[in-house]
């Protein structure tokens, strides 16, 4: 005797107001900055620049929250 398989449930929809996160990922390393610049499309690569700045910006806020409480830890 086979084993019955029971029907995969249907994945429900919801109606949640999507997140900002619900946006195409970009890794900001040098490889895709350097193969837009290949692309030389202007418009990517001003994009890619004002999301890799606004991500710069972000790591050095939370490295320096980091050192801050490493700091306090001593």
């Amino acid at each position: 005797m086979t084993a019955r398989k029971t029907p995969a449930k249907p994945v429900k929809k919801t109606s949640k107001k999507p997140s900002k996160l619900n946006v195409p990922i970009v890794a900001l390393y040098a490889v895709p900055i350097y193969n837009a610049i290949k692309r030389g499309d202007a418009a990517e690569m001003k994009k890619l620049a004002t999301q890799a700045r606004k991500h710069v910006a972000d790591v050095t806020s939370a490295l320096a929250a980091l050192d801050k409480k490493l700091g306090a830890q001593r």
